[in-house]
């Protein structure tokens, strides 16, 4: 009988680390190795899998058809390899962690991370919120938070880290005839959170200092409520890439360029939680944002 090739679980990390960060360059870094080792190994997985796992697309790598398929076996291989040693080890995480992720990164990133962190750790309980900034800022002062993926506020929470910076992007849905409106003088109709919010007032400081005049059409509670507002044509709103629906559109130059907001990971210094807890899923939402900006 014919042994089963047996996959190389370093390459499968190197492969899907490659791929979580935008390039083996970038795992090559994370791991600690060479980017001619993490190559090697690359292709050393394309051999055992008689197949190319993935193609060059500038400075960046996407994956074939076979290399998806490889991915969602990956991942799963080197969860149970993981949480085989920490559990050989005793070292599966029990207990709780309160986390909360502003609006834009819930369904962008919260499902991801939320999966990996309780198959790695499948005896904590995890108690996850969504909602906005300020809502958020006072949770983690009240400490009924742990943990928060923010917007960069004015006044940073102390225990605050700046993991990246997104550009800001104004969008509209085809609907509306931008280029007639910016052409008439007309005011913009915007789709806007309610006050307090610090992209609204962003937008509002942009166009202003362009002479640019705006109205403000729709006002929501809700980013739900924003996305839906801007896919029925009633306006342009000023958001970032997270979480931006596929049939949306942005303006590019033809707008003045409103900047960058940064994306803060605050943590509560005073929690009563385990430490170990906060910090493994600090990584896996830095790993998640970079993934996200790579």
């Amino acid at each position: 009988m014919k042994i089963p090739t047996t996959l190389d679980l370093d390459a499968l990390r190197s492969f899907v680390t490659g791929i979580d960060s935008g390039s083996f360059a970038n795992a090559a870094l994370k791991l600690a190795r060479s980017t001619s080792a993490v190559s090697a190994q690359l292709k050393k997985l394309e051999l055992q899998c008689h197949a190319e796992l993935v193609v060059k697309q500038g400075r960046h790598v996407r994956l074939t058809p076979q290399g998806e398929m490889l991915m969602g076996y990956a991942r799963r291989l080197l969860a149970l390899n993981d949480e085989t040693l920490r559990a050989l080890r005793g070292e599966l995480l029990k207990g709780e962690i309160r986390i909360g992720m502003q609006e834009d990164f819930g369904e962008s990133l919260m499902p991801g991370i939320l999966g990996k962190f309780s198959r790695l750790h499948p005896d904590l309980r995890i108690h996850a919120r969504v909602d906005r900034n300020t809502p958020l800022i006072a949770a983690l002062a009240e400490n009924s938070l742990d943990i928060a993926l923010l917007w960069q506020p004015p006044n940073p929470p102390q225990q605050g880290e700046i993991l990246t910076r997104c550009p800001l992007e104004w969008i509209y849905h085809q609907d509306v005839n931008l280029g007639a409106l910016l052409a008439n003088g007309k005011p913009l109709p915007l789709v806007m959170f309610d006050s307090p919010c610090l992209i609204r007032s962003r937008a509002i400081e942009c166009l202003d200092n362009a002479g640019i005049p705006w109205q403000i059409t729709f006002v929501s509670h809700s980013l739900s409520g924003v996305w839906a507002a801007v896919q029925a044509g009633l306006g342009l709103t000023l958001r970032t890439h997270f979480g931006l629906p596929a049939n949306l559109l942005t303006a590019g130059s033809r707008l003045p360029a409103p900047g960058h907001l940064g994306i803060t990971l605050a943590q509560n210094a005073s929690s009563s939680e385990d430490s170990q807890v906060q910090a493994v899923f600090a990584e896996l939402i830095k790993d998640a944002v970079a993934g996200q900006n790579g």
